[in-house]
């Protein structure tokens, strides 16, 4: 592992080359050429405390730079002058097998239902399972490729958007936001309303779209256990609270990652709800001060 010293944050002009997000993350090599990360998103089989997970970007074989992190569609499929991502996932729907999605769903933890319901693919030139990323409308912005290893990547020409699955069914009046569409789908096996943002700090203004549209009496923000997925849930508690009555945050059990993973530790519906129930509503409490000093802002739950 490179000595702490040689680790830089990202930035908008050199974004992690793992989840291409602009911070929170840290590389080390030359500056348009990476050869390790560590990824406060996306996770590896190395965790390096609170900063996140190391990935190797070289190892004697091919570069892994920011340039390759979207992979790029076929020209016939781009066309003369963008991409119809509607196409594109209806196809990549069509080209998945039952049976492939019946051994992803058993190795997930998931059902073959849920994950129909996010609209799962597969595309055989990325070898990679495919989810479609939608604005609050239901349309395609984007594709989001899931690796049998677990890495995630997008289409390249896309955009970032919510993992909206089919029939959303919001007369329980809550409406429960996690991290992807894995997460998405736990929280549908369990039988809640539920929708995925992109990740951790994705998709706030289309969560607000989507929340104004459906007029959202409730948001729970399920947040993954790590600082990255609290800090992402309280930035978007704290806007989302001037467009519905109540929002909540809640997390699984210490120990446990994400809401997948509470799922397959043997989460049922009246667990998840009761975790719900107990934890208070969340508050935007505005501090004032006397003449003469600034005023400021305080989030707090």
């Amino acid at each position: 592992m490179p000595r702490p010293s040689s680790w830089q944050r990202v930035s908008k002009r050199r974004p992690c080359p793992v989840c291409m997000r602009p911070d929170w993350c840290l590389v080390t090599g030359e500056s348009d050429n990476p050869n390790a990360a560590i990824c406060a998103r996306v996770e590896s089989a190395r965790r390096c405390g609170e900063a996140g997970w190391l990935h190797h970007l070289r190892n004697d074989g091919p570069t892994w730079s920011p340039r390759v992190r979207r992979i790029e569609l076929s020209a016939a499929q781009v066309g003369a002058e963008k991409i119809d991502f509607a196409k594109v996932a209806m196809d990549f729907r069509a080209a998945v097998r039952p049976e492939a999605v019946g051994r992803l769903a058993a190795t997930l933890g998931l059902s073959v239902v849920s994950l129909t319901r996010l609209g799962i693919g597969w595309s055989a030139k990325h070898r990679a399972s495919t989810f479609p990323m939608m604005d609050a409308t239901g349309t395609v912005l984007g594709i989001r490729l899931r690796r049998p290893d677990g890495r995630k990547l997008a289409v390249r020409g896309g955009h970032e958007g919510l993992f909206l699955p089919n029939a959303l069914d919001l007369s329980g009046g809550r409406l429960l936001i996690a991290e992807g569409p894995t997460d998405t789908a736990a929280l549908l096996d369990l039988g809640f309303c539920a929708v995925g943002r992109p990740c951790c700090a994705g998709g706030v203004r289309l969560l607000v779209k989507l929340v104004r549209q459906l007029a959202v009496p409730e948001v729970v923000i399920v947040a993954d256990g790590d600082a990255p997925g609290q800090r992402g849930a309280a930035a978007l508690a704290a806007v989302l609270t001037a467009y519905t009555a109540a929002v909540r945050i809640i997390m699984p059990p210490a120990g446990v990652k994400d809401a997948r993973a509470w799922k397959r530790c043997g989460a049922a519906a009246g667990d998840v709800a009761a975790v719900i129930d107990a934890t208070p509503v969340y508050r935007l409490a505005i501090k004032t001060t006397v003449r003469g000093r600034k005023a400021g802002a305080k989030h707090g739950r």
